[in-house]
C-alpha cells in the first residue's frame, strides 16, 4: 500500500537518487510496478543485495519480515531506508537496530509526520525555549478505517502488523508527540477492540500519560471514529498554547501574540482511504536518508529514535491489559 508515495519520492529526487532495481517477491505486482513507475526490476532479492553499484536499500514491507530482510541488507553492507514499525514486537526490532549497527550501515525509518512543515516550525519553537516550560501534552487519533480493511489478511493482527490502531496508524502522531514532549516516564489506561470492527487487536486506546519533564497529557486513539478526523497534539507551555491538528499549527501567547501555519498536502489519510495524502513527507524522509548518507551523519528518525515509540506503545498495551501504571522500556 504504501509503495506509492515512495516511488514518487524517487521520482522527483531522480537527480539525487538512481534506482538500480526494484523487487517484490510477486511476479504481478513486480510487473505492475515497472509497468507504473518505469523502474528497472529484479526477480530475485539476491540480485539487489549483490549488486555492487548499490548503496543503499528502501524496504517496503509488512512488518513482520523487516528483521529478516534488514539483516540480510545490513550483512551485504547496504544502508536501509525502512517502512514503519520497526517490527512485530520490540525485541524484534530491537535486534534490527543492533544489527545495522554490527554492520556499520545506517538504518532511517519512515515516520514522515517529523517533517511536516508545521510540525518542524513547532519544532523550532520549543527548541527555542518559545513556548515556556511545558506542563501539558495530550495526543487524539481519531481515525475512520471500514471493516473491508481489517477483512484483508493480516491486517490488524498482531502476528503481521505487531497489533492495532497504536502501532499501525498511532505510531506515527505518537513518535512526533515524543519527538516534540520528550519521553513518557508513565501511563495509566485501557485499550479495547469495539464492537466497530472485527479484528484481533486493539482499535481503541486511552491514557493518562505523564511526560518525564513534569507535563501531564492524555492520548486517546481509535480508527473507529467515522468518518476520521485529524490527528491533533495540543501542547500547553507557561508562556504559550501550541496547537497541532493535521498539518495546522495554530500557537497563542499570553501576551497576545499568534501564529498560525496552514496544512500542506502531505496531512491526511484519515478515513477510509489511508493513502489520501501527498507523497511530500515521504519525498522529505528519503531527501533526509540521502543526505544522512552523503554528510556521514545520522537520520533524524533513526533506529534507535523509532525504539522509543516501539516501547511506548508497549507500556499502552500493557496498561490496558493490566490497568495498573506502566512506565515505557
Amino acid at each position: 500500500m504504501a509503495v506509492t508515495p515512495h516511488a514518487r519520492a524517487l521520482q522527483d529526487l531522480a537527480g539525487e537518487v538512481e534506482v538500480a532495481a526494484a523487487f517484490s517477491p510477486s511476479p504481478a505486482r513486480r510487473a505492475a510496478f515497472g509497468e507504473r513507475f518505469g523502474f528497472p526490476l529484479a526477480d530475485r532479492l539476491e540480485a539487489v543485495l549483490g549488486d555492487p553499484s548499490v548503496d543503499a536499500v528502501m524496504i517496503l514491507t509488512p512488518p513482520n519480515t523487516h528483521l529478516d530482510l534488514v539483516g540480510r541488507a545490513a550483512a551485504a553492507g547496504r544502508h536501509v531506508l525502512l517502512e514503519k514499525p520497526l517490527e512485530v514486537e520490540t525485541g524484534r526490532a530491537e535486534a534490527l537496530v543492533a544489527a545495522c549497527a554490527a554492520a556499520g550501515v545506517t538504518l532511517a525509518v519512515v515516520l514522515q509526520h517529523r517533517f511536516r512543515p508545521a510540525a518542524e516550525r513547532l519544532a523550532s519553537l520549543l527548541a527555542a525555549g518559545a513556548l515556556g516550560d511545558l506542563v501539558g501534552c495530550s495526543t487524539t487519533i481519531r481515525l475512520w478505517r471500514p471493516q473491508a480493511y481489517y477483512d484483508e489478511p493480516g491486517r490488524g493482527t498482531r502476528a503481521r502488523d505487531g497489533g492495532g490502531v497504536l502501532m499501525t496508524q498511532g505510531i506515527h502522531t505518537l513518535d512526533l508527540m515524543l519527538s516534540l514532549a520528550g519521553p513518557v516516564a508513565a501511563v495509566t489506561g485501557f485499550t479495547a477492540t469495539t464492537r466497530v470492527h472485527r479484528m484481533e487487536a486493539e482499535d481503541m486506546a486511552c491514557a493518562a500519560v505523564r511526560f518525564a519533564n513534569g507535563a501531564l497529557g492524555v492520548i486517546d486513539a481509535t480508527t473507529a471514529a467515522f468518518p476520521g478526523f485529524p490527528e491533533r497534539i495540543e501542547l500547553t507551555g507557561t508562556r504559550a498554547t501550541a496547537s497541532l491538528a493535521g498539518g495546522d499549527l495554530h500557537v497563542a501567547w499570553h501576551d497576545g501574540r499568534t501564529e498560525a501555519v496552514a496544512a500542506d498536502s502531505s496531512a491526511g489519510g484519515t478515513g477510509a482511504d489511508p493513502m489520501a495524502f501527498s507523497h511530500e513527507g515521504h519525498r522529505a524522509v528519503l531527501a533526509d536518508f540521502v543526505d544522512a548518507l552523503r554528510s556521514g551523519r545520522a537520520p533524524r528518525v533513526s533506529g534507535a529514535a523509532a525504539l522509543e515509540v516501539h516501547r511506548l506503545i508497549d507500556a499502552l498495551v500493557e496498561t490496558g491489559e493490566t490497568g495498573a501504571p506502566v512506565s515505557p522500556g
